[in-house]
């Protein structure tokens, strides 16, 4: 590859795009630079842009593409895995001013919207039409519809209702050369060739930019039902989500130990349990009997479990809060110090032996761990916290860090369940998926990106 022409990119970009979209202030250039993972490095862009179409971002990356400059896209920035870090001279790839709605079709079920838009936006305009978009990220007021199909984002409703890639029907992406490829269809089912909607589903911006997507809608569902528990030992809780799983299929249930607990309780005052644990909040909208069905088959579970208090309640109100405290975990343990987290996921019936290992890791490399997640499908957050400034504490969090993903793969599971691989999990990555999966992941990235200028360095 050539030495990259920074002042010859940034003139073509004047004249190709709007000046207005070209961000070259080094001050401002410095809040594109990473996204929130910690412990992994970003370069300095030589300029961000915005683009406001598809045809911007096709001409962005002809120009690229003849200047052989990186090109990192980004959306929000909420990520977790450093795949949104900047590279020296690239070109940050903006898409948060592409956040149309461009169509809800409420016959077929279906949704096209842009890359910028908010998660929580579409919930809301798809709601007031009586709709739902189930994926729902912790993050899913401040993230990206496209950020979260580049990470094939998961969230709380995931263990009954899928991850983001199950509600992409079809995608426009900008490839590395400009050409626009559309992929998929508006049907719910449908086989015609490769499937490459879902190539592009979790690729993290390494195979080419999302421009558009159309994703599948569902009526909304009945209000839910929903149960809390408390247990006096983390594993007890682990037990009895492998119990739950093994009769009921909960439309979420989530899991905080205890110092998440009391790092949410000492935040925000929310009258939970300090002492316990370990907290389950599980709920179902089967709405009716059945649903009724679903929370006491859930109540035996946990008390055959061991849980030391069990409740239920059908208050929205009662249950948002609950679900609320679930959603301020990650920020409640920030308030504590540096975090490295983590996001691993382990078989169901595995989630007992995780939570019992990371209580060892934990004592064994002196360090806070506090462990939330996605009981139901097995996908755990263990998040270290740490002071940055001792860098004894620094070298002790990350063997933790790599300890959790390795007890991870042991147990079956995978380095990460939702976050993606980035930088964070780049070193991991060959002990899952062998030098045979290494390969076909390079040959696919050649293939479409043959001069490497799609997000450098993350993944593989």
């Amino acid at each position: 590859m050539t030495e990259p022409d920074g002042p010859g990119v940034l003139a073509d970009l004047a004249r190709g795009l709007s000046d207005s979209s070209i961000i070259t202030d080094p001050e401002i250039l410095d809040s594109y630079r990473r996204d929130q993972a910690g412990l992994v490095d970003a370069g300095m862009p030589l300029a961000a842009v915005r683009p406001r179409t598809s045809d911007d971002v096709r001409q962005l990356l002809r120009i690229a593409s003849g200047h052989r400059v990186p090109v990192v896209p980004r959306g929000a920035g909420s990520g977790l895995s450093g795949g949104a870090n900047a590279v020296d001279g690239s070109l940050i790839l903006s898409m948060t001013g592409m956040d149309r709605i461009i169509e809800l079709d409420t016959a077929s079920l279906l949704a096209v919207v842009e890359p910028g838009l908010i998660n929580a936006d579409l919930s809301k305009a798809v709601g007031e039409l009586g709709l739902w978009y189930p994926p729902d990220p912790a993050s899913a007021d401040f993230s990206t519809i496209g950020g979260n199909i580049a990470t094939n984002a998961g969230g709380l409703c995931c263990v009954k209702y899928g991850v983001t890639g199950d509600f992409v029907l079809g995608l426009e992406v900008a490839l590395a050369d400009g050409t626009l490829l559309r992929t998929g269809r508006r049907t719910i089912k449908g086989v015609a060739g490769y499937d490459l909607t879902g190539l592009f589903v979790g690729s993290e911006g390494t195979l080419g930019v999302i421009t558009q997507a159309t994703l599948r809608l569902r009526p909304a569902p009945p209000a839910p039902s929903t149960l809390v528990a408390f247990f006096a030992d983390l594993p007890a809780a682990g037990t009895a989500i492998a119990e739950i799983a093994a009769g009921v299929v909960p439309s979420a249930l989530e899991l905080m130990d205890r110092a998440t607990v009391r790092a949410v309780e000492g935040w925000k005052r929310l009258d939970l349990d300090v002492e316990a644990a370990a907290m389950l909040i599980g709920r179902s909208d089967a709405g009716g009997p059945e649903g009724a069905a679903e929370i006491e088959r859930m109540t035996r579970a946990c008390r055959s479990s061991g849980a030391t208090f069990v409740a239920t309640s059908t208050d929205a109100m009662e249950a948002d809060l609950l679900m609320t405290a679930r959603r301020l975990a990650l920020t409640a343990l920030e308030h504590l110090g540096t975090v490295l987290l983590d996001d691993v996921a382990v078989p169901i019936g595995r989630i007992p032996d995780l939570l019992r290992s990371i209580e060892e890791i934990a004592d064994r490399h002196t360090v806070l761990i506090g462990t939330f997640g996605h009981a139901g499908d097995g996908n755990m957050h263990p998040t270290i916290v740490f002071d940055q400034r001792d860098p004894d504490a620094v070298a002790r969090a990350r063997s933790a860090f790599e300890a959790i993903v390795g007890v991870a793969l042991e147990l079956g599971g995978t380095i990460t369940g939702e976050h993606g691989v980035g930088l964070l999990k780049k070193p991991f990555l060959p002990q899952e998926i062998g030098e045979p999966g290494l390969e076909a992941h390079r040959r696919i990235r050649r293939a479409l990106d043959p001069l490497g200028i799609l997000n450098p360095g993350k993944v593989l």
